[in-house]
C-alpha cells in the first residue's frame, strides 16, 4: 500500500524549485560570502538577493533579517536575545501553549532571575488581548505568542494582541511582542507591520527547504543580545559563516507561498481540511476536534479519542500506511500528555489520546477519505 504522508507540521518535503534554486550555491558558488576573491562575491550576491527577498515579504529592511539554522534558533535568538537585551526590567510573558524552542529559553531567563508568567488560554487555546492587557506591565521586557499552534492548529489575532501591549512606560511601539510563525508562514500574512510585531522567527522546512534553515526578523530598534557570537557576520546579530544556499531556498520558498496560485491552494485546502474534520466527527462519534473550529491553519485537524491511546491509533494507522502523530514531533517519545491540550483544560489521561493529521496542498480530497476510513476502523 503506498504511503502517506499526513505530518506536514513535523516537516514539509522539499520543493523542487526550492532545490533547483539552490543547486548552483551548493556546486559551483560554493564559497564563503565573506571571501574578497571573485567566488565569494558571488556567494555573497546571493545571500543578499535572499536577504532582500525575504525582506520584502516581511515588509522590513534587509539589514533586519537573520538567517539562522531553523525555527529552534530563531526562537531561543529573539527570546534570550531581546530579554537581556533591555534594560527596562526582567518581565516576561509567554503563552501557556508554546513551542518548546520559547518555553525553554523563558525558564532559562527565569534562572538567571527573570521573572516568567505564563499566560493562559480559552479552551480553543486561543490569548485573549484582555487577559494580555492585565498581565503586561511597564517593565515587562518582552511578551511572545506563537502566531499558529503546531499541536491543536489554532491562530492568534497579533494585531489585537499588540494592540494590548501599548501600557503606561512602555517604549514608543508598546512591548515587544516576538511570534513564533513557523506553522504559519505559506498560509497566513506575515507583514510585520499589519501583524504588530517587533521579532518573528520562521523556519524553512515546514514550507518546501530542506532542514537547516531558518529566518529570525528583529526590528533595527529593538534592543537584541546575539545568541552566537564570533566573527560578526549579519550585522553581529548572528555570527558565523552564512548558509547561502539554504537562504536562497528560504526565499524561493516565501516567493512560492506568497503567490496567487498559493492562495487559491489554501482556500482548497481550508475545505479539504474541513470536510475532512466533519467526516471524522461523523464516522467517530466519540472524537473530539481540538483546537478553533474557525481560527486554524488550514491543513490543520486535530482530535482526542476518549477511551483510546493515541499512539495505538498511530500504529493502527502506520500498518496501514498513512504516517500522523500525535501531537510536537519535538516531544516525539515523551510519555508526557501534551502541555498545550491541558493548558486548554484537558484532563493528562484525555490528552495522551491526540491524534494529528496535517497536510498540504498536494493532499487530495482521495487522500483524506483514505485516512478517514482508516482512522474509524482504528479506532472502532
Amino acid at each position: 500500500m503506498s504511503a502517506l504522508y499526513l505530518d506536514e507540521a513535523a516537516t514539509a518535503a522539499p520543493r523542487r524549485e526550492v532545490i533547483e534554486a539552490m543547486w548552483p550555491y551548493l556546486t559551483g558558488s560554493f564559497a564563503n560570502p565573506a571571501s574578497q576573491h571573485e567566488l565569494g562575491k558571488v556567494a555573497a550576491r546571493g545571500l543578499e538577493e535572499a536577504r532582500e527577498r525575504v525582506a520584502g515579504l516581511l515588509g522590513v529592511r534587509p539589514s533586519e533579517v537573520i538567517f539562522t539554522s531553523g525555527g529552534t534558533e530563531s526562537d531561543n535568538a529573539a527570546v534570550k536575545g531581546l530579554a537581556l537585551g533591555d534594560p527596562r526590567g526582567r518581565h516576561v510573558l509567554v503563552s501557556a501553549i508554546e513551542h518548546p524552542a520559547v518555553l525553554e529559553p523563558a525558564a532559562w531567563l527565569a534562572r538567571q532571575g527573570f521573572e516568567v508568567e505564563h499566560l493562559p488560554v480559552d479552551g480553543n487555546g486561543v490569548v485573549h488581548p484582555e487577559v494580555l492587557a492585565e498581565r503586561v506591565r511597564a517593565d515587562t521586557t518582552l511578551v511572545s505568542i506563537q502566531y499558529a499552534n503546531n499541536e491543536v492548529g489554532t491562530v492568534q489575532d497579533l494585531p489585537a494582541l499588540s494592540a494590548a501591549l501599548a501600557v503606561p512606560g512602555a517604549p514608543a511601539g508598546g512591548v515587544p511582542l516576538h511570534t513564533d510563525a513557523v506553522q504559519a508562514a505559506g498560509a497566513f500574512e506575515l507583514d510585520v507591520t499589519s501583524l504588530g510585531v517587533r521579532a518573528m522567527s520562521l523556519a524553512g522546512h515546514k514550507i518546501g527547504t530542506p532542514k537547516g534553515i531558518g529566518v529570525l526578523w528583529v526590528h533595527r530598534r529593538a534592543g537584541f543580545e546575539p545568541l552566537i557570537h564570533g566573527g560578526g557576520q549579519q550585522g553581529g546579530r548572528r555570527s558565523g559563516t552564512e548558509n547561502v544556499a539554504g537562504a536562497v531556498g528560504m526565499a524561493t520558498a516565501l516567493d512560492l507561498a506568497a503567490g496567487a496560485r498559493a492562495a487559491s491552494e489554501i482556500a482548497a485546502l481550508r475545505e479539504r481540511r474541513d470536510h475532512f474534520i466533519a467526516d471524522v466527527l461523523g464516522a467517530v462519534p466519540s472524537a473530539e476536534l481540538t483546537g478553533s473550529t474557525a481560527e486554524r491553519l488550514p491543513g490543520h485537524a486535530s482530535f482526542v479519542f476518549p477511551g483510546r491511546s493515541g499512539e495505538s491509533i498511530l500504529l493502527d494507522l502506520e500498518r496501514q500506511g498513512i504516517y500522523c502523530s500525535s501531537g510536537s514531533a519535538c516531544a516525539a517519545g515523551s510519555t508526557e500528555p501534551s502541555h498545550v491540550l491541558t493548558a486548554m483544560g484537558y484532563a493528562a489521561e484525555l490528552a495522551q489520546t491526540a491524534v494529528r493529521f496535517t497536510f498540504g496542498t498536494a493532499t487530495s480530497a482521495q487522500n483524506l477519505e483514505r485516512a478517514r476510513a482508516a482512522l474509524a476502523a482504528a479506532v472502532r
